[in-house]
């Protein structure tokens, strides 16, 4: 439930882009979830979500001088919307200083501790959400030129995914929930059996229909109705990230 192979793809030349074919390819992939498209690493199993509707709250401090805290608050209300389209309904509270933390809220917070070394990390059974400060300073130090806001907001709903109960990562590169190897030797895979071109960042900020599909699966959202949520999402799609 972390993002440690994520951490150097993460600090290489993200701001490239894949040729127009491989965009195409990509945006297909986000939008869509072929029968027996979906692949896991088998690195652990789908369950449902702790709670419904999962409420998240989001606590500033700590955080990176250069991300405000609306800039982040609208990160973690941009991934529990898309993550919502699966059946799991959300709150996200906005923080006040004085305000305590709800009983039973996910807190999403700031530490370097609680992110056990990595991007972010999700701890389903203290109710935690962590993104590390210090990675994200060391992106900005190795990689000025990079939009951090996009780092932001795919390590958020990545984490976020394992609260809304996918367990296993994603084979499928483009997928929020993926990384792209294994430590092994294994590479993910686009649909058309290759991997990413080295130095494109080619996983999507938000959950993917794949991605939602899972979730629906995890959640035991009736077979009937998934394909009305699938071909919703087609329509409304949100995940494609901003050109750059």
């Amino acid at each position: 439930m972390n993002l440690n192979f994520m951490a150097m793809a993460l600090l290489c030349a993200l701001t490239l882009s894949a040729p127009s074919t491989a965009q195409s390819l990509r945006e297909r992939e986000i939008a869509q979830c072929l029968p027996g498209e979906i692949s896991t690493w088998g690195d652990g199993h789908d369950r449902p979500a702790s709670s419904s509707p999962l409420i998240f709250q989001y606590d500033h401090t700590g955080s990176p001088a250069w991300f405000s805290q609306a800039v982040v608050l609208e990160a973690v209300q941009n991934a529990a919307q898309a993550w919502s389209q699966c059946g799991v309904p959300s709150q996200v509270l906005t923080p006040a200083s004085d305000q305590a933390q709800r009983p039973g809220a996910i807190l999403v917070q700031w530490s370097q501790e609680n992110s056990g070394g990595n991007f972010a990390q999700a701890d389903l059974g203290k109710g935690l959400l962590a993104m590390n400060p210090a990675m994200f300073e060391l992106l900005n130090e190795r990689n000025p030129k990079h939009d951090a806001g996009l780092t932001l907001q795919m390590v958020i709903s990545h984490e976020m995914g394992h609260h809304f109960g996918l367990m296993a990562h994603s084979r499928r590169c483009v997928d929020v929930t993926s990384y792209y190897d294994n430590g092994k030797g294994e590479r993910c895979h686009t649909r058309d059996g290759r991997a990413p071109a080295a130095g494109v960042e080619y996983r999507a900020l938000l959950p993917t229909a794949c991605d939602i599909a899972r979730c629906m699966q995890a959640n035991n959202v009736p077979e009937r109705n998934r394909e009305n949520r699938l071909s919703h999402l087609l329509k409304s799609n949100k995940t494609k990230p901003p050109d750059h």
